[in-house]
């Protein structure tokens, strides 16, 4: 029977987190009174069947339970209405975070070397618990850090990961990794790799923190991996074995034939030596010479003076994900080009007066605005933590849980394909009756739960 509308999940309006491939609400649980993250699962290019990235990410969610991964708590469909155009959703109850790790960087956060020592520490004890189970995140960027408000950051986003074995070159697609942070090997075409792309996206998201902005801002492929060759210089079969074996060496260095040098020491050379040590390795060209996570987390960044903080000794920050950063900068852009548009409604004497004044701010020019909050904590950041977060030797920790960015890119597109009726596994079939024991059905804001 269905049970009361005033009894179960309710969406709060005006609280859609977009996310590229589905849709992210926040909604509260009526029972518990918990605010959690629904996940739509995207079936408008489905025909028939259930697509084979969510059955992924459902399969692979379920299986990991680690405090630095976000938690899947169970499915819950929808049924067709005027709503979803006569169609059923299906949607994955998640755990709910405040932020995310661009949301707060485009925000104009500044974070403290133990803050960031903090996060990356936090973000390798989850890509090291990922690869001990032998999953591929494939999607390692700032936006699927998620923060909450006790200090905790969780990988969140597994549309692209999958399984992997390293005793068998399987080959996948390279078609993975949003472009800011996919490795020099996937844009040159290779299709049998391991953990060590997830650790370049780390090496990136690394920089990114300590630099406050996106280091290889690349704009498409070609851009990006000249972008790479610049800093860190053009590979060779000497620097990188059988790198000119790979499908688009041979093209790209054809197109720009000089052979770069590497500026990486140039670039980041106010960085401490350890951080810059550690970022080298991380970004490391060569990727059997990338360091693994488990490794990283033994680098002497980690066990020497300032020393990171512990997780819930970190500041409280205003809510802030990734969307609303973006918002906020759209929202500073649009002040100029108003004040722009009043000048010119004035009279021509006024308009002269005020010229000079005005082609100095232009949308791209203008600063962010700050939140006041933000302003504040900036102030009174602590400058060293007297108590700090971890335990050497790469295990996980018994603890529980620059300027904006231009423009981010896109998500990177994962395969294709479903499952029908016809090649659906065994498990799948008991996994969509498992889907299908709870019922939900939309109406304008609120949830109907139907058992049975």
């Amino acid at each position: 029977m269905c049970a009361p509308l005033s009894m179960f999940l309710g969406m709060i309006p005006n609280h859609r987190l977009p996310v590229s491939i589905r849709q992210v609400y926040k909604a509260r649980n009526k029972e518990t009174n918990e605010v959690v993250a629904l996940k739509r699962v995207r079936m408008d290019n489905e025909k028939e069947g259930f697509p084979i990235t969510a059955i992924r990410e459902i399969k692979i969610l379920k299986v990991l339970n680690h405090k630095n991964i976000v938690r899947l708590k169970e499915i819950v469909t929808s049924e067709a209405s005027e709503y979803n155009h006569g169609k059923g959703s299906i949607y994955m109850v998640m755990e709910f975070s405040d932020h995310d790790l661009t949301g707060l960087v485009d925000g104009g956060q500044r974070f403290t070397p133990p803050q960031i020592k903090c996060y990356m520490k936090q973000l390798l004890e989850g890509l090291m618990y990922c690869h001990k189970n032998k999953i591929l995140h494939r999607d390692i960027k700032g936006s699927n850090l998620l923060i909450n408000n006790q200090g905790q950051l969780q990988l969140a986003d597994f549309g692209l990961a999958r399984p992997f074995e390293t005793d068998q070159h399987r080959q996948y697609t390279n078609r993975v990794i949003t472009l800011w942070y996919r490795p020099p090997e996937l844009l040159l075409g290779a299709n049998v790799y391991g953990p060590s792309i997830d650790m370049w996206s780390t090496g990136c998201i690394f920089a990114e923190l300590l630099l406050r902005r996106p280091i290889l801002p690349g704009r498409n492929e070609y851009e990006q991996i000249s972008l790479i060759f610049k800093m860190l210089g053009t590979p060779n079969d000497k620097t990188w074995p059988k790198v000119s074996s790979y499908p688009y060496y041979e093209m790209v260095t054809q197109q720009d034939p000089r052979a770069y040098q590497s500026r990486f020491k140039e670039k980041f050379s106010g960085l401490d030596p350890k951080a810059q040590d550690l970022l080298s390795k991380l970004l490391a060209m060569d990727p059997s010479q990338r360091i693994s996570a488990k490794d990283a987390l033994d680098h002497d960044y980690f066990w020497s003076e300032p020393m990171p903080a512990r997780p819930e000794d970190l500041p409280k920050y205003p809510p802030s994900h990734e969307f609303t950063a973006k918002k906020r900068r759209q929202a500073a852009s649009s002040q100029p080009q108003q004040q722009q548009h009043q000048h010119q409604s004035q009279p021509q004497q006024q308009q002269a007066h005020h010229y000079h004044t005005q082609q100095h701010y232009n949308s791209s020019q203008y600063p962010p605005q700050q939140h006041q909050s933000q302003q504040h904590q900036s102030q009174h950041q602590p400058q060293q933590q007297q108590q700090f977060y971890g335990q050497r030797g790469g295990a996980a920790t018994s603890y529980g849980p620059g300027g904006p960015a231009s423009k981010r890119p896109r998500d990177a597109s994962g395969g294709g394909g479903f499952y029908d009726a016809r090649t659906l596994p065994p498990g799948g079939r008991v996994l969509a009756h498992r889907m299908h024991s709870i019922r939900v059905g939309w109406a304008w804001g609120s949830v109907v739960v139907c058992t049975g």
